[in-house]
């Protein structure tokens, strides 16, 4: 194998993880159905889960726990900061030749949530 059609696949490697980090930036900052929850009611949730266990048992057990690990995970990405500014400007660097590379369309990036705002700032037309 050349060189180049070496580094021709690292670019394109480095070039599909900045696109799937920003899309799945753009699905995490997504608004989800009903009511937010607030670090605090997840810790209250979490208190009440660990009584519960104390008298559980079988499936009910079983799913106390997964809801335990669940709210855990969501209590770790709520506490981390979240900055989507990066991705985007790394997004906006590549999106093109990736979009081009890959036959992309306008209407598929705005299907999966990328805003017409970035699009246009990537180069990328209708």
């Amino acid at each position: 194998m050349k060189e180049s059609h070496k580094q021709a696949l690292a670019q394109g490697r480095k070039e599909g993880q900045i696109v799937r980090a920003y899309l799945e930036a753009l699905e995490l900052q997504r608004p989800k159905r009903g009511r937010k929850r607030s670090p605090e009611s997840i810790s209250r949730r979490l208190s009440s889960i660990k009584e519960e266990l104390k008298g559980a048992s079988g499936v009910d057990r079983l799913l106390l726990v997964q809801e335990r690990k669940d709210l855990q995970s969501e209590l770790d990405l709520l506490s981390r900061p979240f900055d989507i500014a990066q991705k985007e400007q790394e997004f906006i660097k590549v999106a093109r030749a990736y979009g081009e590379r890959k036959g992309l369309t306008w209407s598929a990036w705005r299907e999966v949530g990328v805003p017409p705002s970035v699009l246009t700032k990537a180069g990328i037309r209708r």
